[in-house]
């Protein structure tokens, strides 16, 4: 594309970006601190996160703002609480029955991402248990349907459509406009509280 002349502009770039494609993403690192700071602000001590794959950068920023919500309050970080799978419900309904079943299970989860996040509380009724009542549970996109789930799921939002929207300006052809422009732009996320998040059970 470099070579034909084919302005290109990335979203969400699966690696580190460099000085060669200009790219757009989201704060994943503080995506995943402020939803592991949620939980730990409603009272909860163990905490596990289902992360995506390793090789993805975004799945990397995540989890390292998940340890860094940990040590900020003073808590260990339990690498047993720590699982990685494919983004995906079947990724997360495989690695909460795994956390499910260990000997002092957590009380919530940080999900990778909202696909996780039902594949949690997939597993979670199928042992008859539900959110938040016997494990809390955070996703992360925000998809359409997550305000859907029974219960409406806790998400950290990812300003997609104004991802796109910043990609377009950033494909502008006059190299005079794009000279003083960042290669690399990162659009905040938010965290929406609804109802698979409370206090845990006493």
């Amino acid at each position: 594309l470099a070579a034909a002349r084919i302005p290109l502009v990335a979203i969400d770039p699966p690696a580190e970006p460099g000085d060669a494609i200009r790219s757009v993403g989201t704060t994943n690192w503080l995506g995943g601190m402020t939803a592991t700071r949620h939980l730990i602000e409603l009272g909860h001590r163990r905490i596990a996160i289902i992360g995506g794959p390793p090789g993805l950068w975004s799945s990397r920023a995540r989890l390292d703002g998940y340890r860094a919500a940990l040590q900020a309050a003073g808590l260990g970080v339990d690498e047993s609480l720590i699982r990685r799978d494919d983004f995906s419900l079947a990724g997360g309904r495989t690695q909460a029955g795994d956390l499910l079943s260990l000997p002092q299970p957590p009380t919530a989860v940080v999900a990778g991402n909202d696909g996780q996040a039902f594949g949690v509380l997939r597993a979670l009724g199928e042992r008859g248990l539900r959110a938040p009542d016997d494990l809390s549970v955070v996703g992360f996109d925000d998809v359409p349907v997550a305000s859907w789930a029974t219960p409406a799921l806790t998400t950290v939002r990812q300003p997609l459509a104004a991802m796109a929207a910043t990609a377009f300006r950033m494909l502008r052809p006059d190299p005079a406009t794009t000279a003083g422009e960042p290669h690399h732009i990162e659009l905040a996320t938010t965290l929406v509280i609804r109802q698979s998040t409370a206090p845990p059970r006493r």
